[in-house]
């Protein structure tokens, strides 16, 4: 169907396969960009903070649809390693539908509750009307992003990193020209952005699903009764459930922690959540090499070339650490600058300068970690993986509260970061005992 990572050089089929990841990841991270640059220039750091504050609302949505469709990418690469191109059809088909129409649904729920949402958020009064306005329209997007990752899974899962790139870049230039017309010519604020985003990714889903249909005829469906196929949708469960849950929970836990936040007031609110949106574009080539290292590790896996799945991740744990190192010095030079540059006040600036040196100086753990988690999500160590996720979330949780009264304001980041040391601890060990097996 299309590329094998099984056979070349290890380093650079990665590479080939990661780069394209890396490129997508900073296009979709330009929706929120676009959305909190164009906001808080034009409609002043209240309206920015407002959006914010919508963050983990809308994450927890996100990543557990994201959470399971990783799961379901590398089950699609071990079987694309063992030559099974029917069943990855079935998935494609099965998942397509049944998490489109979960997340309609979900999406509907999180629409009529905006309101209620917010207040148990205790979002601050000042922000709550521009966090509900942003809120009950960016919601509407979440379906088309349920089938656009599904498709998007399975072309990652058989090879093909590109053309997910190519769907990412046509909805973030389709963004950016929205957004400028939603917000800085017609004047609609939060709610004219989250528009922005919502068509942005209605064109994307497109894109990929007629992109997918016309290159693997092969992989096109009906809808009809034998659409959804019940031992795929078994074997998908098997993949996708534990990353879903480990998702799913943390961004549960990133609900209580930015109800957490809320408390230390607006200014706090904007500085750390614009800190953490220019960290999640900063963190994109660690995050996408793990994805393609677990990528590279499943088709060997399944093609039973295991000597091979144990060279990619040597290759990326080296990789890992060249890239993590070079992060950190991007942060540690421009990271108050990035900061800045959403209309920020000064002092709001100083705030969100002083969180992301304190995590940045972390990136190599948080990146060794990633690394050892894609080789063992790689190999089907799904539900471990998961279940370290959520105790990781707990150390999180549990170190906010309790420096709470040593860190002020920054504890947030470093809660983070004693999380990311636990998880890189428990991730070695596991790695050791199934090389020992």
């Amino acid at each position: 169907m299309d590329t094998r990572l099984t056979e070349g050089n290890i380093g650079r089929a990665l590479i080939a396969f990661t780069l394209p990841l890396v490129l997508s990841g900073l296009f979709q991270q330009l929706f929120n960009w676009v959305d909190a640059f164009i906001v808080g220039n034009i409609n002043g750091e209240t309206a920015l903070a407002g959006i914010g504050a919508t963050t983990s609302i809308y994450n927890l949505f996100v990543t557990i649809l994201t959470g399971f469709t990783a799961g379901i990418s590398v089950l699609a690469a071990q079987q694309f390693g063992r030559k099974e191109y029917r069943k990855i059809a079935s998935m494609l088909s099965s998942y397509s539908v049944l998490l489109g129409m979960t997340f309609l649904v979900i999406a509907m729920l999180g629409i009529v509750f905006t309101d209620e949402i917010l207040s148990f958020m205790n979002t601050p009064e000042d922000i709550f009307p521009s966090s509900s306005g942003y809120l009950s329209v960016v919601l509407i997007g979440v379906p088309f992003l349920a089938v656009y990752n599904v498709f998007s899974a399975i072309l990652r899962g058989v090879g093909n990193s590109r053309a997910p790139f190519v769907a990412i870049l046509i909805s973030s230039l389709s963004n950016v020209v929205l957004d400028l017309l939603f917000v800085a010519g017609l004047g609609y604020g939060p709610a004219g952005a989250a528009a922005a985003t919502v068509v942005a990714q209605a064109a994307m889903t497109v894109f990929i699903v007629v992109y997918s249909f016309c290159r693997y005829p092969e992989l096109r469906f009906r809808l009809s009764k034998s659409i959804l196929g019940a031992a795929a949708i078994a074997e998908g469960l098997s993949f996708g459930l534990p990353p879903a849950i480990q998702s799913g929970a943390t961004s549960i836990g990133n609900v209580f922690l930015q109800q957490f936040m809320n408390g230390f007031g607006a200014m706090t609110v904007a500085a750390i959540t614009t800190a953490y949106r220019i960290d999640t574009v900063i963190l994109l080539p660690i995050i996408n090499l793990g994805s393609g290292i677990a990528t590279v590790v499943a088709q060997n896996t399944g093609a039973g070339k295991r000597s091979r799945a144990r060279e990619a991740v040597r290759s990326g744990i080296l990789m890992m650490i060249a890239v993590s190192l070079f992060l950190t010095m991007i942060v540690f030079t421009a990271g108050k600058l990035l900061i800045a540059i959403f209309g920020l006040s000064p002092e709001t600036t100083a705030i969100g300068g002083a969180f992301f040196n304190r995590i940045a100086a972390f990136y190599i753990v948080f990146g060794l970690s990633t690394a050892i988690r894609g080789y063992l999500e790689g190999i089907g160590d799904m539900l471990f993986s998961g279940m370290l996720g959520i105790a990781s979330l707990a150390v999180r949780i549990a170190c906010s509260y309790i420096f709470r009264d040593v860190f002020g304001n920054m504890v947030i980041a470093y809660a983070e970061i004693f999380a990311w040391i636990f998880m890189l601890t428990v991730y070695i060990l596991r790695y050791m005992k199934k090389r020992s097996m």
